[in-house]
């Protein structure tokens, strides 16, 4: 897994120019996973703050970058879902978009979804947080 910490998204050149040469193509041509569960466990978030996130109307943009397809990989779901549903997803996506939030409520559904264990096989996957 490729990691790319930002404190405030994607904000400046710099940063924009280090995602690019992380996924190796233009962002016109890569493919993003927004999730937003981290923000639902901090005790300010909101699905009001969820929904700026994911229409990139944050101030810490991500998702507002021109991605070539951009979905919403939400990890309280994925346990109901079933994981031949979202692995594929996951795996076809080009970089994972983390919103910030509580890291220690983001690790809980990370495991209990079994994103955490997929993570090892995703060697060329961008994760930005």
């Amino acid at each position: 897994m490729k990691l790319l910490f930002t404190s405030a998204g994607i904000t400046n050149p710099t940063i924009k120019d280090a995602l690019v040469r992380l996924l190796g193509k233009p962002i016109a041509e890569s493919d993003a996973l927004c999730v937003p569960t981290a923000g639902y466990g901090h005790p300010m978030g909101s699905p009001a703050g969820a929904w700026r996130f994911i229409a990139g109307q944050s101030p810490l943009p991500m998702c507002d970058l021109g991605w070539r397809s951009l979905g919403v990989l939400e990890l309280t779901a994925l346990p109901s879902v079933g994981a031949e549903r979202w692995v594929p997803w996951v795996q076809e996506a080009d970089v994972l978009l983390v919103n910030g939030g509580d890291a220690l409520y983001l690790a809980h559904w990370m495991r209990r979804s079994g994103l955490a264990g997929l993570l090892p096989s995703l060697s060329e996957k961008v994760w930005v947080v």
